[in-house]
């Protein structure tokens, strides 16, 4: 009878404690839970106190110095309204600060941090980050003009010490003008590729623009890059679109490229220096071009890019027929009867026979196939001229 209560009591006190562990058990994972969701809530709470403080925050305007007093005090203006006043900087920036840099200034118009230029996303792709593959070996028949070429754009940058001993001031600019296919627009990459500097290149229909002042805005920047990045060249190719001669018609489009132009003019030849930054340009119609952009001070040599005479007909015909396997072909008769050619008909020349031998899968490229080649692009040359005539 004793024993039978003992065991009775012996799994009461079994179940009453399985019951408290199953409890205990439930308890831990509550707190578990708890502690997960307090987590959660945290993070939750951590990211809507940055929004909060985000939205809080003052913003930042942006306004370019203007000048630096001797007083301290920095000459602001600010991007957009134009808006102009003198503010205070701290004694770390102040130093770091200089006429035309950006700065993000708050309500209290008080500087808060230098920016840098920040130039147009459309003046940072003229930039050239890989150099044409094109040397002055690539050009025939121009031997006095590229020595020209370099004297006035290479020189003043690689070697500024012979100028400096001789005491002589290097050409700004140089301008080329000639029959299109004459080579310029290739001078300027094999100068690219030699001068060792930073090429900037831009057509100048890229500066006529609809809104007003954006293409003078464009002038400027590009000017602002060439010259953080000097040693430069800025090449600006069909110039005669932005720089053609002044005229009143009573357009705002007119106007607008007037003052792109007269911006371009400042730049050449402001009172701003340009330091180790030259300029080329080139064009087909030099006639059209204003006056002030030909006086010397801006381009201070005007280069014509002349027709090969016979020697360049050849010299040019071997440079572009150079990795051709040719059979039996008069590279001397073919330039005498590309009399009056320019240097892209001579190119054309060569690719056609190449094409002509390609399409019959020959071995090589012969006299036929040059023949024809010239005959080819003569008759194009006289459709177009039956076209524009």
């Amino acid at each position: 009878m004793i024993h039978m209560e003992e065991s009775a009591a012996s799994n009461a006190a079994s179940a009453e404690d399985l019951k408290v562990r199953i409890q205990l058990n439930e308890l831990e994972a509550t707190v578990l839970e708890q502690k997960l969701r307090v987590d959660e809530l945290a993070k939750e709470n951590a990211q809507l106190r940055r929004e909060n403080n985000q939205l809080k925050k003052i913003p930042l305007f942006v306004a370019v110095v203007v000048d630096i007093l001797d007083n301290g005090e920095v000459y602001l203006r600010q991007q957009g309204n134009n808006q102009e006043y003198l503010t205070h900087a701290s004694e770390d920036l102040l130093p770091l600060l200089k006429p035309g840099a950006k700065v993000a200034v708050n309500n209290a118009l008080s500087i808060v941090k230098l920016i840098g230029n920040i130039y147009d996303s459309r003046v940072r792709v003229m930039e050239l980050e890989e150099f044409p593959a094109i040397s002055y070996a690539d050009i025939g028949g121009l031997e006095d003009q590229i020595t020209e070429i370099r004297e006035s754009v290479e020189y003043p940058l690689t070697k500024p010490e012979i100028f400096r001993r001789i005491g002589v001031e290097p050409p700004k600019g140089i301008l080329l003008h000639g029959s299109p296919g004459t080579g310029k627009t290739l001078i300027a990459k094999a100068v690219a590729h030699e001068a060792h500097a930073t090429f900037i290149r831009m057509s100048g229909s890229e500066l006529v623009h609809k809104f007003i002042g954006e293409g003078a805005g464009l002038v400027r920047e590009l000017f602002m890059l060439a010259r953080e990045r000097a040693p430069a060249i800025v090449f600006i190719d069909e110039i005669d679109s932005v720089g053609s001669t002044r005229t009143h018609d009573g357009t705002s489009g007119s106007a607008e490229v007037q003052r792109t132009l007269m911006q371009l003019l400042a730049e050449m030849d402001g009172f701003d220096n340009r330091g180790d930054v030259r300029i080329m340009a080139a064009t087909n119609r030099v006639d059209m071009l204003d006056p002030a952009l030909l006086r010397p001070g801006r381009f201070d040599r005007i280069i014509e890019i002349p027709l090969p005479d016979a020697a360049g007909r050849l010299e040019i015909l071997k440079i572009h027929s150079g990795k051709m396997q040719l059979a039996d072909v008069d590279l001397d008769g073919i330039a005498t009867l590309m009399e009056h050619a320019t240097g892209a008909e001579l190119q054309a020349v060569c690719r056609e026979a190449g094409m002509m031998a390609v399409r019959r899968n020959a071995a090589a490229i012969g006299r036929t196939d040059f023949m024809d080649a010239v005959r080819k692009v003569r008759n194009e040359k006289m459709t177009d001229n039956r076209m524009y005539t």
